[in-house]
């Protein structure tokens, strides 16, 4: 009877560690000893690369195409994001429903409807998982502009630049130029949102202040926006919990100028 407690007791021990190994998860930042952000990534030579078909966003002037890689194997196996199948492999990347384009992509191709010159989003290695445009916005302001999710930089180190690693924000004019990151690196984009009645975009991130590769209680919290109007869309960031505005932060983050006594 004890021998047979012994072992229903060794059986619960493994299922509970082996459990608990499930729970954890990889950390989503890994610190190099400089604490260099990168986007190298390994060579992939199942991978090809593809466009989808163009998008038009109403009330634009101009054809979106999203460009990525599709994985194609012998075996016959795919990788697939959509429904545009032949041979048992998927030639789609993207998804538009309505002024957002979603998926896991590479770049954008932007041309105008009255042209037939394509030119691209950016030359950086990167992953794009949304795309939106402010038609509210542009309604108003007749102003288009684009915000963008990205994993712009492999920052678990484990070779590749996809959704594991750590979420930016990003900003375009409606024909991908004046791109921009608003996120600053080591930041996770947490939320964002277009306040029409002021003309900002608000968002928050969280920085890993304690360095443990993940993004928890114990981090930082950052409140930011934009004015959608400001042609170089400068951020500015305020504190909400403890009552400071922007302007209240800024000084307060501020460290001040060491005065020169003159001999």
């Amino acid at each position: 009877m004890e021998k047979k407690a012994i072992h229903i007791f060794f059986i619960l021990t493994l299922a509970l560690v082996s459990c608990t190994e499930k729970v954890q998860e990889k950390p989503k930042v890994i610190y190099k000893e400089k604490e260099v952000v990168t986007n190298e990534v390994k060579p992939d030579s199942t991978i090809i690369k593809v466009s989808d078909l163009p998008v038009y966003m109403e009330g634009t002037k101009y054809l979106i195409f999203p460009v990525g890689d599709i994985r194609v194997y012998d075996t016959g196996k795919y990788s697939s994001y959509g429904n545009s199948k032949t041979n048992a492999v998927s030639y789609a990347i993207s998804n538009y429903n309505r002024y957002e384009i979603t998926g896991d992509f590479d770049n954008l191709k932007f041309q105008h409807i009255d042209s037939t010159k394509i030119h691209s989003l950016t030359q950086q290695v990167l992953k794009i998982q949304t795309v939106t445009y402010l038609e509210s916005f542009a309604a108003k302001t007749q102003n288009g502009i684009l915000i963008y999710t990205i994993a712009d930089a492999d920052t678990n180190a484990d070779g590749r630049i996809d959704a594991n690693d750590i979420k930016s924000l990003y900003i375009s004019k409606i024909d991908g130029s004046n791109f921009k990151k608003l996120t600053k690196n080591y930041q996770e984009l947490i939320d964002w949102n277009v306040v029409d009645a002021i003309k900002r975009l608000y968002f928050r991130s969280i920085e890993d202040i304690n360095k443990n590769g993940a993004f928890d209680k114990d981090d930082k919290l950052h409140y930011q926006y934009v004015n959608l109007l400001d042609t170089n869309w400068e951020v500015s960031e305020y504190d909400p919990v403890h009552n400071l505005s922007a302007n209240q932060f800024a000084e307060k983050n501020t460290t001040p100028e060491t005065e020169i006594t003159e001999p």
